[in-house]
């Protein structure tokens, strides 16, 4: 064998050998079934996408003392953000629509508490004789009722539960520390809050740019696009929600003072809060009403307090929703309860308070990006997990 014929004679044999590895490999998957190569290949994606959800998850709940203060920060300038805008474009200077967007805020807000607290204060005595007298009509209900529960067997049961609250005195005791530890978070989550909200109205749009150069720059412009699309649905959704809610809170309010119910500006302020929280917070705002009434009124004003609730619920839901929201921000009930809930279970209240508007701008950021729409600067036009911002009319083809 010449010397020539040696390294031809090596390459055949490594291409046979690796020729044959690779056959032995397609033989092995063509000998499964094509659904188990689908559903593998989909599993170990899954199961990527879950690992990263999963430390993004957990490094929200690890830093939720900085997190939670930026998404409100970030939703308190998407209410506030049409009038500072308008107050932008008639050439008033930045820092004083500031100053008159945060004081007009804090005037509305300590105006609801102010309105609140002076009615407590108002109807405290009546509340407190009406308190005695439903908790001796309640009593009366145990003796007369089918317990059939004897004065002594109604008087251990409140023996027993004020040796329990005394047990429990150490708990308190030591739960002080921790109560006084949630309330430094909060007075630090207020103070970082109101910055971030300063930043955001000062040079929202600086810092927007400076995130932007942390994507490569072949991607920038999608993701500007999809942003800002993203950022418009959050908006409409939080200045729609603002106005529902008000409508809310004067019905249900309304309500509750021409039934007589007692404590109804701040019921209304309860309620107002609440329907930031889609569905479950008008619930138990309003189930609060109900129960006021059932205490304080009696059972048959109950009922209509209860048919005043549903009543306006079922306005909300099935006429200033469609009107309101229309196809700017048009939010399915069965999207919205799966992901409230799943926010509730993942972070409680604020977890199902930024739920909504975060799975709205994911949407329509996805959405912005597959279609396509940040090469023209149209409107995203493509399938919504639910309808979110205006869809595009398609041209009728002649």
């Amino acid at each position: 064998m010449s010397e020539d014929s040696t390294p031809r004679l090596r390459d055949l044999i490594r291409q046979r050998t690796v020729t044959g590895h690779v056959d032995v490999r397609d033989d092995v998957q063509r000998s499964l079934p094509s659904g188990l190569r689908i559903a593998t290949s989909y599993a170990w994606r899954l199961l990527v996408i879950a690992a990263a959800l999963g430390v993004v998850i957990w490094l929200v709940m690890l830093f939720k003392i900085l997190v939670i203060p930026l998404m409100v920060a970030i939703l308190l300038t998407a209410l506030l953000w049409p009038a500072f805008s308008t107050m932008l474009r008639a050439r008033w200077p930045r820092w004083l629509a500031i100053v008159v967007a945060l004081i007009g805020t804090l005037a509305i807000v300590g105006g609801l508490l102010w309105l609140a607290i002076w009615q407590i204060t108002q109807q405290w005595d009546g509340v407190q004789s009406r308190s005695v007298a439903a908790w001796a009509q309640f009593q009366q209900f145990l003796l007369d009722g089918p317990l059939h529960l004897t004065a002594k067997q109604i008087q251990d049961l409140l023996d027993q539960a004020v040796t329990f609250l005394s047990e429990q005195g150490e708990l308190l005791k030591s739960g002080a520390i921790a109560v006084g530890t949630t309330f430094g978070h909060v007075a630090t989550g207020a103070v970082l809050t109101l910055f971030i909200l300063l930043c955001l109205l000062a040079d929202g749009g600086g810092i927007w740019r400076w995130t932007l150069k942390l994507f490569p720059k072949a991607s920038r412009t999608a993701v500007d696009a999809a942003a800002r699309n993203g950022w418009a649905t959050v908006i409409n959704y939080a200045r729609t929600q603002m106005l529902v809610a008000f409508i809310d809170a004067v019905g249900i309010g309304l309500g509750a003072f021409l039934l007589g119910v007692p404590l109804a500006v701040p019921v209304a302020v309860l309620v107002f809060l609440g329907s930031f929280i889609p569905i479950v917070g008008a619930v138990v705002t309003g189930a609060l009403a109900v129960f006021l009434a059932l205490v304080y009124n009696g059972p048959w004003i109950a009922l209509w307090m209860l048919i005043v609730v549903l009543a306006v619920q079922q306005i909300e839901g099935h006429l200033l929703q469609p009107i309101l929201m229309g196809s700017a921000v048009k939010v399915h009930p069965l999207a919205v309860v799966l992901v409230v809930a799943g926010g509730a279970l993942i972070a409680g209240i604020p977890g199902a308070l930024f739920a909504v508007p975060l799975a709205a701008f994911v949407n329509v950021a996805a959405v912005t990006i597959n279609s396509g729409a940040w090469r023209t600067g149209a409107a995203p036009d493509g399938d919504y997990i639910w309808q979110t911002v205006p869809r595009a009319r398609r041209r009728s083809k002649r």
